[in-house]
């Protein structure tokens, strides 16, 4: 079967070599039918002047595609699962997963609207004991602003989501096991345990640990069994999410979690349903996550047209600083991705207009994010009391700091809500020119 389909993907591939300015693969076994498959759709799906040449081969691929591709995803994600602890038993082998606020109803033999939680003879298994992706991140990047400043973050990721953005930056990751076209990441999956993971970390310097690029709900025992490592080596230990949460799921991770970034994508229930998700859900794991004491930071990436009018992002706001005044809002360029290639590119104006909107709300961190050099005052971190610049950004690199070891401004005294370091001059400071070294880095 794989020689069959081999054929056919080297025979589109060859169809259109001349647009692909490079020659067909050489397969040497089903790992390459894979990426090749979407590769080869994906050519074919943008010459449609060939029509008499693409219908047939199209038709041929879109069996393929899903049949090799996911079928084989499937088999090897589940492979490597564990039994689920976020999870409640029902009568006929059914269960009611707890680890998102879908909380589905999972009858045996189904699977959750992630994909990869689902009921095997009445027992929930969950994914377990592999990363599609291990970084080494600044901390800046996920984006936390009040959290270890200049530090390193271990970032961890798995394969799936509950919800389904279509501008989703992360896609090929999230949308495994339901957009064949990202299921080619089958050969980025790395077997290691939970203190391999960590002790990369510590080699490369990281002072945090957290998961990320995928919805890490869905991976929450995972992501706990890395945690409880992370934190006997004295890592701090992070969450990078959709705010789908469980009360379940944040009292699981409880004992090794510090700090959560959520994204607060819109302030309409609406428009929130189009991406999978409920806009309450997300407001309530805001309001929770911050009354168990976690270290919360709001992320709204602003799409023109679609969260970007004057009353929404007042919404946001106001909703925001009810909260908690000292949440730092952060408002970040959406550009044009995956199924999202409608409105246009956000700009630097966009991004200083929204968070004007969040000052006169009355946050008092609001910064405009991915925009270096464009965005003024809003990279950088004020005292709220005196006005005194604190943090000085540029991107990812902090040009400098001058908060006291104690998390105080040193003009006035006041308190500066965060996670702050307890020796300010370990704070890897650098400049401008730093923009470029100051990026993720392999493990």
């Amino acid at each position: 079967m794989i020689a069959g389909y081999k054929q056919v993907i080297a025979h589109a591939l060859e169809t259109f070599e001349g647009v692909l300015d490079e020659p067909p693969p050489t397969y040497g076994d089903e790992r390459f039918v894979l990426p090749h498959a979407t590769r080869a759709t994906s050519c074919l799906n943008s010459n449609t002047d060939h029509a008499h040449i693409v219908h047939p081969i199209r038709g041929i691929l879109a069996g393929i595609i899903p049949t090799v591709t996911m079928n084989s995803l499937a088999d090897v994600l589940d492979e490597m699962t564990a039994a689920g602890e976020l999870v409640d038993s029902l009568p006929d082998q059914a269960v009611r997963c707890l680890a998102c606020g879908h909380r589905c109803l999972i009858r045996e033999g189904r699977r959750g609207i992630c994909q990869v939680r689902f009921n095997q003879t009445g027992e929930l298994r969950v994914p377990w004991g592999y990363v599609a992706a291990l970084q080494c991140d600044p901390t800046e990047k996920k984006p936390f602003y009040h959290f270890l400043p200049g530090s390193d973050t271990l970032t961890f990721g798995m394969l799936g989501c509950d919800f389904h953005c279509s501008y989703c930056q992360n896609w090929v990751s999230s949308q495994a096991l339901r957009d064949p076209a990202s299921n080619a990441v089958r050969d980025t999956l790395r077997q290691l345990e939970p203190e391999q993971i960590i002790q990369r970390g510590i080699q490369m310097g990281a002072k945090i640990v957290g998961s990320s690029y995928n919805e890490p709900l869905i991976t929450s025992e995972w992501a706990r069994a890395i945690f409880a490592e992370g934190q006997a080596a004295g890592l701090k230990c992070v969450y990078i999410s959709n705010g789908n949460a469980t009360a379940e799921a944040l009292d699981y991770l409880g004992p090794y979690l510090s700090g959560y970034k959520i994204d607060l994508k819109t302030m309409q229930d609406r428009q929130y349903r189009q991406l999978g998700g409920v806009l309450q859900h997300v407001l309530d794991t805001i309001q929770s996550a911050f009354s168990r004491g976690l270290w919360v930071e709001v992320v709204t990436l602003i799409v023109p047209g679609f969260n970007d009018s004057t009353d929404e992002l007042m919404d946001a706001a106001r909703f925001i600083a009810a909260v908690s005044p000292d949440i730092p809002w952060h408002v970040t360029a959406f550009h044009k991705d995956y199924r999202m290639q409608n409105p246009e590119n956000t700009t630097s104006d966009m991004l200083i207009r929204a968070a004007e909107i969040g000052q006169e709300a009355g946050l008092r961190y609001v910064y405009a994010g991915n925009a270096p050099g464009q965005v003024g005052e809003y990279e950088d971190t004020r005292c709220h009391q005196c006005g005194m610049t604190l943090i000085r950004r540029y991107g990812y690199v902090i040009r400098d700091y001058v908060l006291t070891d104690t998390g105080t401004c040193p003009q006035c005294e006041s308190v500066i809500p965060g996670v702050w370091p307890e020796n300010a001059k370990e704070v890897r400071l650098g400049s401008s020119s730093d923009v470029f070294a100051r990026h993720p880095r392999l493990v």
